[in-house]
């Protein structure tokens, strides 16, 4: 914290996003951002050196996830406060984001006062989601703590850890091959675990598991 400040580092892979971000932020004199990134590459090797109270995090990075560098970020500042800001607004990325640590969630489409607000909400310990998110989100997330949420879907919670991410990376179009380099599991077991997911949630095609997908909100058919 510089003096009585709280300082920011953005990372966005649009610089005019992060310019408008600046803007913002200029207008509170509460806050001082003190470095920004377009990659979490280049977030991940400025960190140590700014350590900001606040992160403001895209999750449409060149390089990584979003939400897969917010875990990576706290496991190098425990005390950094992130905020995730992005085009998606689906139940998934949302509890992604706060299971992995986030604390704030808001849309890009959102206002300037409600950049804000959020950040003066998580500074106070509590989560802050968008307004435009309450309806399909619930009310009862805010009350919740980085890291206890889940899809609320009870077929769903029926599956293991490792179910669901076979589950979500086959409804989002990966081929069995595809997964099992990713997860770094063989054919077999990923054969095995899409065998299981369609028994648990009494599915036959990989179509209805794409429309069960997007209805409990696991991917964003329009993105």
């Amino acid at each position: 914290m510089l003096g009585d400040k709280r300082t920011v580092f953005i990372v966005d892979d649009h610089p005019l996003f992060r310019v408008g971000l600046r803007s913002i932020l200029a207008r509170d004199e509460t806050y001082e951002v003190v470095g920004e990134a377009g990659t979490a590459a280049e977030a991940l090797a400025l960190l140590e050196k700014s350590a900001p109270d606040f992160m403001i995090v895209d999750i449409s990075l060149p390089d990584k996830n979003g939400i897969e560098l917010t875990r990576e970020i706290l496991r190098l500042l425990p005390g950094c406060k992130i905020v995730i800001v992005s085009m998606h607004t689906k139940i998934y990325y949302v509890t992604e984001a706060l299971r992995m640590g986030a604390v704030g969630y808001l849309v890009k489409e959102s206002t300037s006062e409600t950049l804000l607000s959020g950040l003066k909400a998580v500074s106070e310990g509590r989560i802050f989601l968008d307004p435009s998110l309450s309806d399909e989100i619930g009310p009862d997330v805010t009350k919740s703590t980085p890291g206890e949420l889940r899809v609320i879907d009870v077929a769903y919670k029926r599956l293991t850890r490792r179910e669901q991410e076979v589950m979500r990376l086959v409804a989002e179009g990966y081929t069995t091959r595809e997964i099992s380099e990713r997860l770094f599991i063989s054919v077999k077991t990923v054969d095995n675990h899409r065998a299981n997911i369609m028994n648990k949630l009494g599915i036959h095609r990989t179509v209805e598991l794409i429309r069960y997908a997007a209805r409990i909100g696991l991917i964003d058919l329009d993105v």
